[in-house]
């Protein structure tokens, strides 16, 4: 179905795992995409995916940690599509360093809450104004299990996906009566490369066996959460965080 017909829509971190996986399923839903990350190459393929899945957009490299990018990355899409009608802020970086708290790098706690929550921050700030000026729009941000419960020995990765939400719900009640609705959705382990990174660490059988549904998730299955609460079908869902966790966190 497409329930995104002649919609513009933004992804950041769409160079990989959930971020590509979400590009692809808005042009299936046939939005137009403008995709963001760092890595040109990467980016590239994922725009070769959504025009295989019969959608067009663009690449615009950018790193939501830097307020230049990120009103340069909105600006883009307005000048070349006229407005922006939702937005799926999910770039993100996990804890380089598994440690407890009181062992934990400085830099890499800079690291992931300057991308993790900076990145979400700025998002919204050059999102919801191009989203006012066209009547309103869907927002939706990648926060994570992690931000429903606490996790030891990845404490700044923890604490940027509460922010996530915190953000996402202060967003919500500012924006939702403009027309502006502004929802996460918190992911538990699904099959990316940031995953695999994870499991240098930690067994993926460890980590399967923390999901009662039996197995890890699919960035196929995030993608389609997004869409649905950026769709009309979600029209009355705003300020909220959607767990697409194989129950995971009913435990």
């Amino acid at each position: 179905m497409k329930t995104l017909q002649d919609k513009i829509a933004l992804v950041t971190g769409g160079t990989t795992g959930i971020g590509r996986a979400t590009a692809i399923a808005f042009a299936r839903a046939g939005a137009k995409v403008v995709v963001s990350g760092r890595r040109e190459k990467e980016g590239a393929e994922t725009m070769r995916l959504v025009k295989e899945a019969g959608g067009d957009g663009l690449f615009v490299k950018a790193d939501v940690s830097v307020a230049a990018d990120v009103e340069r990355l909105v600006a883009t899409t307005v000048s070349t599509y006229g407005r922006l009608d939702i937005a799926f802020n999910n770039a993100g970086v996990e804890s380089a360093v598994m440690a407890p708290t009181a062992d934990q790098d400085d830099d890499d706690f800079d690291k992931v809450m300057n991308i993790n929550v900076k990145g979400v921050y700025l998002s919204l700030k050059y999102e919801i104004p191009a989203m006012l000026k066209g009547g309103g729009g869907a927002i939706v941000n990648t926060s994570s299990v992690a931000g429903l419960i606490g996790m030891g020995g990845v404490g700044p990765y923890v604490a940027s996906k509460h922010a996530v939400i915190g953000l996402t719900k202060s967003a919500a009640l500012e924006y939702s009566k403009a027309g502006v609705r502004v929802n996460a959705v918190a992911p538990a382990a699904i099959e990316t490369p940031m995953l695999e990174r994870f499991t240098e660490a930690v067994p993926k059988d460890f980590l399967t066996s923390l999901h009662p549904i039996g197995r890890l998730g699919q960035p196929e299955e995030i993608a389609d959460a997004v869409v649905w609460l950026s769709s009309p079908q979600a029209s009355f869902v705003s300020g909220q965080t959607i767990a697409v966790d194989g129950a995971f966190t009913a435990q």
